[in-house]
């Protein structure tokens, strides 16, 4: 059976400890017999305290006998309080019984036990209710269990509320989180804290379709949280500060995970060290991690491993994953993995990959699947891609879209491509904005290419560009006078590719900034585009020096062009070599010219050559 809060003994369940005072019965019975031990505690004359009842009992005091007994039991004294207990228990005395019960419970006299909580129970007690309750359950009879555990909840008792909570979560009855909430409000710390985790997974389940009533059950839940853990209830402590860190007041968050760390809960000391790594704390953050990971939180272990793998610390880095792994961290076997791919020793990637795969770990079964690709064996990759990619992986899904297409299954990939851009890939949704784009569907196109762009990718930003443009009618400069008109949408898109250091968006926006006049700007993403290897970057670079009277720097930017492949650059440079006399040069820049084209381009130099030729020969 579930442990039932946070007792360590039966004498701490406070089976006959109860304040209740319904009739002369309770007042002789528990309430008499709390009240009078915490006097004697107070004053600190327990001796004396105790001789009174003594000599009370002596004289046939029924009530005396109660109280000295259970003083009696509560020291640990059996033999003792046992007389006294039972000499009570036939005057009629309730709180008697029931601690009779507990007296023969703590000898393993069960049976008997129970027979006297039957007694105290039907009297009214109900701690004894309580007891017999838990009794029944222990021995599986829960049709008893729930009656008794029920009687002692409906008269007030807050372990009797715990106990039926309890009983009706394991048999998942509705009426379980009545009986938790009546607990947690007499103050049962663990009542407090199962109460607020029910209240946050049906807030976490409403979330989808109901924000305001999740945000609503998530605060009734964190106000559970905290009244256990101002009780001492350490995963209270770390759920708060969860809910806390979420968010954003990591302070307290702070402050609630060091609580719980310090009370012992490896999880918290764990959260605390993830807290101070992102404030830029590593030393204190691996403080919690070593106490956490020596407890044996694989999670901790995994985050000390990071820690000293990005310091180049490989062996204690290994040291820690393998720790991790040993704890039933999963993530322990495919950080092993990662860990041994970067330093190149494949087997062992391999080997720890594979047991992470198997363990149901969907990334190292996309790492396994990639590092069976780049061996020379898609057959081998392909399950893994597969496999990776149903248990929800976005980069498998990709990957099963690239494998698709190098088999020219273009179906097949495009499927593979919508699933992982379906879940936010940049790439994915770039490729099927391609795509669309070359099926003719230019709405389906634009959407993914926006998504795409809008996720960081130049390639997507530059093609939705290109989308645009070919929608608006081309402008030329403002006439003199007219304001600048603002830039269109494509032309932003265009930029935004060009920062990001793509060559022909940085082309584009030269090309848009010299038809508006601005002759500067298109020079500079020229030039950019020209230093980052675009042959047509340096060739209108070259066009725009030239018009400006500085040939000899046009030249050297066409000479760049033309051996990366440019013609009007090839036929540019032999109109350069021929204005100066260099009629051989010349040639050979034609000869150039008109091997790399395009046809205008190889027709005018062709003539050219013929002209420079004859002039050779004259």
């Amino acid at each position: 059976m579930g442990i039932m809060g946070d007792r360590a003994t039966l004498l701490e369940t406070g089976r006959f400890v109860q304040r209740h005072a319904e009739s002369a019965a309770d007042v002789m019975g528990d309430a008499v017999m709390e009240t009078t031990a915490m006097d004697s505690t107070e004053t600190g004359d327990a001796v004396e305290t105790e001789e009174r009842h003594r000599r009370a009992a002596e004289n046939g005091d029924t009530a005396a006998m109660s109280v000295l007994g259970a003083l009696l039991l509560r020291r640990g004294d059996l033999d003792g309080a046992e007389p006294y207990l039972r000499a009570a228990t036939a005057d009629g005395d309730r709180a008697a019984a029931n601690n009779l019960g507990v007296l023969l419970h703590q000898r393993g006299y069960a049976d008997e036990a129970a027979g006297w909580w039957r007694i105290a129970a039907v009297a009214g007690s109900a701690a004894a209710a309580h007891a017999l309750g838990r009794h029944y359950r222990e021995r599986g009879d829960e049709p008893a269990a729930e009656y008794w555990l029920r009687q002692s909840a409906e008269q007030g008792h807050a372990l009797g509320a715990y106990a039926l909570a309890d009983l009706l979560e394991h048999r998942s009855d509705v009426g379980a989180e009545r009986w938790l909430r009546a607990a947690a409000e007499q103050g049962h710390r663990e009542a407090a804290y199962r109460l607020a985790r029910a209240l946050e997974r049906k807030a976490q389940a409403q979330a989808a379709d109901d924000t305001a009533a999740a945000a609503t059950g998530t605060e009734t839940a964190e106000q559970w949280y905290r009244q256990a853990a101002a009780r001492g209830h350490r995963r209270a402590a770390l759920h708060l500060g969860a809910i806390l860190e979420r968010r954003g007041e990591l302070k307290e968050a702070g402050r609630w995970y060091l609580t719980s760390a310090k009370d012992g809960e490896t999880r918290a000391a764990c959260a605390l060290g993830f807290l101070l790594r992102d404030a830029g704390d590593e030393e204190s953050a691996a403080v919690w991690w070593l106490r956490a990971a020596q407890d044996g939180d694989g999670n901790a272990a995994n985050a000390l491993g990071a820690l000293h793998a990005a310091r180049g610390e490989h062996q204690t880095a290994e040291r820690w994953y393998r720790a991790a792994t040993d704890a039933g961290d999963v993530n322990g076997a495919y950080n092993l993995g990662l860990l041994f791919a970067a330093q190149n020793r494949i087997a062992q990637a391999e080997q720890w990959y594979r047991r992470a795969a198997y363990a149901g770990h969907r990334e190292a079964a996309n790492a396994l699947a990639i590092l069976l690709l780049q061996s020379g064996d898609p057959n081998g990759a392909e399950p893994w891609f597969s496999k990776a990619a149903e248990a929800g992986s976005v980069d498998a899904a990709f990957n099963l879209g690239i494998l698709y297409a190098g088999r020219d299954d273009d179906e097949t990939a495009l499927r593979w491509y919508e699933r992982a851009a379906a879940a936010g890939h940049t790439e994915a949704a770039l490729q099927v904005g391609i795509a669309r784009l070359r099926d003719g569907d230019e709405r389906e196109a634009e959407r993914h290419l926006r998504c795409a762009a809008g996720g960081g990718s130049a390639e997507a930003a530059f093609r939705l560009a290109t989308v645009l443009d070919a929608r608006q009618a081309p402008t030329g400069p403002p006439a003199l006078g007219e304001p600048q008109a603002p830039k269109s949408e494509c032309e932003e898109w265009y930029e935004r590719a060009a920062e990001q250091g793509h060559r022909r968006a940085q082309v584009r926006v030269g090309m848009l900034a010299a038809a508006r006049g601005d002759t500067a700007e298109a020079a500079r993403w020229y030039r950019e585009a020209a230093e980052a290897g675009s042959r047509n970057g340096a060739f209108n670079l070259g066009l725009l020096l030239a018009r400006d009277g500085n040939e000899r720097e046009a030249s050297l930017w066409w000479t760049r062009a033309a051996r990366a492949g440019h013609g009007r650059a090839a036929l540019r440079l032999a109109l350069l070599a021929a204005r100066r006399g260099e009629l051989t040069e010349g040639r050979r820049w034609c000869a150039r010219a008109v091997e790399l084209g395009p046809a205008e381009v190889a027709e005018r130099a062709a003539r050219l050559s013929e002209a420079l030729h004859q002039e050779l020969t004259a």
